[in-house]
């Protein structure tokens, strides 16, 4: 009886030598690691060894990686008709191979940015609508819409990774002027898995103006800023409806991002950032003397020295916040360009902003497949 029991164990410690335990760290790096890098980094280390290029180089791979990897990793600048740059928060980390788009088959205007994937939009023509990878240079021409969307379309692009989807499934909702109604806003969707553009039925009436690149979207509801409130759209349910919201601060208009799975709004304050996150979405339904608030502060960050003046408040004036989403800040101060991370709690100038209205949009340096 001993000598099995002792046959048991054997078999047992052959097993366990195939677990992390006993693996080689090359080995525990590339199956365990790798996916969590950012695609600049990885196609560097494509040249460590055969059996790296080849792992990273697979569509698995690259499945994995876009489902691990979700961290903000710089931004498009975009001045006019003149192609994009790119501006790398880690130049060494992260980076795309064509800033300027040039892979596409005609000049185009950035619109939105979602988990690594873009949606463009053609300057003449048609103005077609384009999804790429710029980490890829691997683009999808959409069909038309059946709207008109505006020269400046209020478009925003959801792209969310899934483990079950190994091509990229997303969808592109555009909020536009209603031809037929007064004062009315109508809501057109694509969805990747149809190929096809839908009008919604519903309309949101209002008075207010919207902005355009100012679309955020948090759990199946998509926010863009008003005059001095918020428009919301449900996706699931496809209802729209005001939500109170305070853009101004000292020192400027803030901006709308996602943070930790929640909508936050990111005002300039006397000393630095107010961060404040959606706590309840019904406020305006409630009674006269409810206590239930809107929005909670999450973060109330001090910068030395402060970036903002009480003189830059001007209601009509580009916002001062130009990005606040993941851990990151996007803000201008002093015609300088700077970030703060939420992390770190670490300041950088990213240089000399050349155009207060060029277009901005955020990147993730993603391997997603189309």
């Amino acid at each position: 009886m001993s000598v099995m029991n002792q046959g048991r164990r054997a078999n047992k410690l052959v097993g366990n030598k195939n677990s992390i335990l006993y693996m080689d760290l090359k080995d525990i790096v590339r199956n365990h690691a790798l996916q969590f890098l950012p695609a600049k980094s990885l196609f560097r280390f494509t040249g460590v060894c055969r059996d790296w290029k080849l792992d990273i180089t697979t569509p698995f791979f690259a499945h994995k990686q876009s489902n691990s990897f979700r961290d903000i990793s710089g931004f498009f600048f975009q001045s006019g008709t003149a192609p994009p740059s790119f501006i790398s928060l880690d130049p060494k980390a992260y980076g795309v191979p064509d800033p300027s788009l040039s892979f596409l088959p005609e000049p185009v205007e950035i619109r939105s940015s979602s988990n690594g994937l873009l949606c463009c939009q053609a300057h003449d023509g048609c103005k077609a609508y384009y999804i790429c990878n710029p980490v890829t240079r691997k683009w999808k021409k959409l069909p038309k819409p059946n709207a008109d969307h505006g020269s400046n379309p209020a478009i925003v692009l959801i792209f969310e990774p899934s483990l079950l989807n190994f091509v990229a499934e997303y969808k592109l909702i555009c909020v536009f002027p209603s031809v037929d109604f007064d004062n009315g806003y109508e809501f057109e969707i694509y969805s990747s898995r149809d190929e096809t553009w839908r009008v919604s039925g519903e309309i949101y009436f209002g008075h207010q103006h919207l902005v355009p690149r100012t679309g955020v979207h948090v759990n199946d509801i998509v926010y863009w800023v008003l005059d001095y409130q918020i428009l919301v759209f449900d996706l699931t349910m496809e209802r729209a409806q005001q939500l109170s919201g305070n853009f101004y601060g000292t020192g400027g208009v803030g901006a709308l991002g996602l943070m930790d799975g929640k909508l936050c709004l990111t005002t300039p304050s006397p000393t630095g950032l107010t961060v404040k996150v959606l706590a309840n979405a019904y406020t305006n339904t409630m009674g006269m003397h409810s206590n239930a608030r809107a929005w909670e502060t999450k973060h109330q960050i001090s910068l030395s020295p402060p970036p903002f003046r009480a003189s830059d408040y001007n209601p009509r004036m580009t916002s001062n916040i130009l990005f606040a989403g993941g851990k990151v800040v996007l803000y201008r101060s002093g015609g300088n360009l700077h970030t703060y991370d939420l992390k770190t709690k670490e300041t950088q100038c990213l240089g000399d902003e050349l155009d207060q209205n060029a277009r901005i949009v955020s990147h993730v340096n993603s391997l997603v497949e189309i």
